[in-house]
């Protein structure tokens, strides 16, 4: 799975895997956190759109995947015996919210919701590549691979659901303005050792 793959315009800075694998009870704790914030943001745009019968058919197994995620971590940090901790800043997503429209259209406004869900599904997706690649230890190398594939695919789910409501020359525009906003985010975020993102 390649950044065309997903999407991405600018890689992951590499020095944060190498971070990441030196600080990986910091990295398995925000990475729980990423997974409830996952199934949460599902299980909001079904409560705000409840009249989409595809998008309630599509995320609802997304919000049980994201949930089962969550355990997994977690019962990767009892391995370890690691708490799960407080839940820390989340600056990416925060950056990535301030580039979104505020449109006063419920369809553009549920377009911008997915595309978010989709861009932090595919930077997940690609982290998730470079741990599956990076770290020494087998077991989340293993881990890490299956849940790259898992969030790859919950990527597509969003934007197929984007191009069902609006018209997708609409969502491939706006799609490529953002994945040009987030390369920049991504260029000028800090490396740190306790953030997943």
């Amino acid at each position: 799975m390649s950044l065309t793959t997903l999407g991405l315009e600018l890689p992951s800075d590499p020095r944060w895997v190498d971070i990441a694998g030196m600080n990986i009870g910091d990295i398995l704790i925000d990475h729980a956190y990423c997974e409830q914030k996952a199934a949460s943001s599902c299980i909001s745009l079904i409560v705000q759109y409840p009249e989409k019968a595809r998008l309630v058919e599509v995320l609802t197994p997304v919000v049980a995947e994201e949930w089962g995620h969550f355990q997994r971590v977690l019962k990767e940090l009892r391995k370890r015996n690691i708490p799960l901790g407080r839940q820390r800043k989340d600056e990416y997503v925060n950056q990535l919210q301030t580039i979104l429209r505020k449109p006063s259209d419920r369809h553009e406004q549920l377009m911008e919701k997915l595309l978010l869900n989709a861009l932090i599904e595919a930077r997940s997706a690609e982290r998730f590549k470079l741990l599956s690649e990076h770290l020494n230890d087998e077991g989340l190398k293993k881990f890490y691979r299956e849940l790259m594939i898992s969030e790859a695919g919950h990527y597509r789910n969003f934007i197929e659901l984007a191009e069902e409501y609006l018209p997708k020359e609409v969502v491939r525009r706006r799609w490529k303005e953002l994945l040009e906003a987030e390369a920049g985010i991504m260029r000028n975020l800090e490396v740190r050792s306790d953030r997943f993102h």
